[in-house]
């Protein structure tokens, strides 16, 4: 077994020493292990959780917490290793449902104090796994107006009579109409009741939306092309812009007011100071697997694996390009991976503008 970068943090008042832990045919775990409190400062007997209701019953205390299935495995640990080491470490007995059987963790001991930091134990771990899953919805505008797909629609037919022959340029690399989108945000819903919370979360942005777009559609342009990288001969994502009509900035603020709310609630990670706006047209991950969807991340092709393609025929002639306009009247919660009978994502939740 190695060992991998140590480090000490601070949760909550206390130090834990945090190690990458990488055994053969196993996969990376994360280990927190608890230094004692701060120096000249005694665990009190009275410590309850940030979050969680520590009860009192006949046999001491029990605190019972939320957490989806899919993140047993990483507080139960190699047989059954990281379990008994919280336990032992904490003097605490920690339950947890079978694999599959969405319930509760719940955690019983002796002192509350005890029950206290084996909660705080199993949060830590439990977070630093659950940034590693893959998202499984995002924060999406559709495209998938039938004037804008007519207008994708002539661009990729016109693209291909006349670039076809630029490197790296061919039909497999076109987004499908059915899903034309921009992303606001990417989340990693484990179980229904994170999908729950999420719609909640979701609807107590409709007001705030409302006030914003006046309780009115947006009407929105979608007019020109644009690359993500610096080399217009090396590029694997092209994507047309998305502009309000009458020349505010009002999408652009929208997005970021949903981001920044979802953020606070937990839910999403910010990657980016404001959200970019951009629809993608052409991407070069879908291009050796058609499952793999645009909607903000790398998706699972390594950026080694990509075959970029030439735009510089594309951005010369197409530049200015003239999808179409149409009216935005709603965020979806869109599932990754999903159709609905429209063929856009199937959606979990949404709001109005109007």
């Amino acid at each position: 077994m190695e060992v991998l970068r140590p480090a000490l943090i601070n949760i909550n008042g206390r130090i834990y020493r945090r190690n990458i832990i990488k055994e053969e045919n196993y996969e990376e775990e994360d280990d927190f292990s608890y230094m004692g409190p701060p120096e000249s400062e005694d665990l009190a007997d009275d410590e309850t959780c940030d979050t969680n209701f520590i009860e009192q019953t006949d046999k001491g205390y029990r605190c019972a917490i939320d957490i989806p299935s899919v993140l047993y495995k990483y507080i139960i640990g190699k047989k059954g290793e990281t379990r008994r080491r919280l336990e032992f470490d904490t003097k605490t007995n920690i339950s947890i449902p079978k694999p599959g059987v969405e319930g509760q963790i719940v955690i019983t001991g002796s002192h509350k104090a005890a029950v206290s930091s084996a909660v705080t134990r199993v949060e830590v771990l439990v977070e630093s796994f659950r940034k590693k899953q893959p998202f499984t919805h995002f924060l999406s505008f559709s495209l998938s107006d039938p004037k804008i797909q007519e207008g994708f629609l002539r661009f990729k037919d016109e693209v291909l009579e006349q670039c076809s022959q630029d490197r790296g340029v061919d039909e497999s690399i076109f987004q499908n109409p059915a899903k034309l989108h921009l992303t606001i945000g990417t989340l990693a819903l484990l179980n229904e009741m994170e999908v729950r919370k999420a719609c909640e979360h979701l609807q107590e942005c409709q007001n705030v939306i409302r006030d914003l777009t006046e309780g009115k559609p947006l009407p929105l342009e979608v007019k020109g092309i644009e690359y993500m990288n610096d080399d217009p001969a090396m590029v694997d994502v092209l994507y047309a812009k998305v502009n309000m009509k009458d020349g505010s900035d009002k999408l652009q603020v929208i997005a970021d007011r949903l981001v920044e709310h979802f953020v606070s609630a937990g839910l999403m990670v910010r990657e980016w100071d404001r959200v970019k706006l951009h629809g993608t047209v052409m991407n070069t991950l879908f291009r050796k697997d058609s499952t793999v969807e645009d909607t903000g991340s790398q998706g699972r092709q390594p950026m080694s694996e990509r075959e970029a393609f030439d735009a510089r025929n594309i951005l010369k002639i197409f530049r200015a390009h003239r999808f179409g306009e149409f009216e935005l009247n709603t965020v979806l919660l869109s599932q990754r991976y999903s159709s609905d009978c429209t063929g856009y994502y199937s959606s979990a939740g949404s709001i109005n503008f109007s």
